[in-house]
């Protein structure tokens, strides 16, 4: 069985995530791209990943609870979880390190709760977009506090990438670190810094989708091997790791 996956997508929880990115319509958009397994990783909360499990397991399509942790520097990262129980814990720990300042929906967007039904159950108050108190060197530890794992997003960009805003993969988050993230637009070797970073270790191709229509297509297929990503997308699946 070939795995296509999308590990990085926003739901309408995300102020910067369309109102249509409901759990429902990623689920059924992933399905149409013929994807095999997806994470939802809103920024700094994972309060929508309930609901999309649910509808993902109605539609038979491998799912991970995530988040998109922006750190004290700034620095976005993917954390996924091997369940929604650790997810959501995890989550409520973050909203204790995001700064207490309100979203303005006019400016920001709508923080949107939804149910599996993608009906609306409440709206988050405090801005999500924020950097939290979480640095970038202790985030790692903290995750795996909660089972999980995380990794530098989208380091080819030039907005909240590790290598835009510290140039490196810093020497303490080195071992932590064997897993980075590139954009589906990405090509092999266009960046010195890239390439660098990529270096010994896995590259994950991820849509960062705040649209219906930016979930990649199934194009790159993920090799699972002996790493805590692998074994979260073939637990996804009810497969036993290789």
């Amino acid at each position: 069985m070939k795995l296509y996956c999308d590990l990085h997508l926003h739901s309408c929880l995300s102020p910067c995530g369309d109102d249509d990115m409901t759990p429902n319509n990623i689920v059924n958009m992933a399905k149409l791209k013929g994807l095999t397994c997806i994470a939802l990783t809103d920024h700094n909360t994972a309060m929508n990943c309930r609901a999309t499990a649910m509808a993902a397991r109605q539609a038979g399509l491998g799912f991970i609870p995530g988040m998109e942790l922006s750190t004290a520097e700034d620095i976005h990262l993917i954390c996924l979880f091997p369940d929604c129980d650790k997810a959501e814990a995890f989550s409520r720990r973050v909203a204790e390190a995001l700064p207490p300042v309100k979203n303005k929906p006019r400016i920001y967007g709508h923080q949107i709760r939804l149910d599996e039904l993608d009906r609306p159950v409440g709206e988050e108050e405090t801005l999500l977009l924020n950097a939290t108190m979480i640095p970038l060197t202790e985030a790692p530890a903290l995750v795996r506090e909660y089972g999980g794992v995380c990794y530098p997003a989208h380091i080819d960009k030039i907005a909240n990438s590790v290598l835009a805003i510290l140039g490196s993969i810093p020497p303490e988050c080195e071992e932590e670190f064997d897993t980075v993230e590139v954009s589906p637009r990405y090509e092999d070797g266009l960046f010195p810094d890239v390439e660098a970073a990529r270096e010994h270790r896995r590259t994950v191709v991820s849509s960062d989708a705040h649209y219906l229509w930016d979930i990649t297509e199934a194009g790159h297929e993920f090799e699972p091997g002996d790493d805590a990503i692998s074994r979260l997308i073939l637990a996804s699946l009810g497969k036993q790791p290789l």
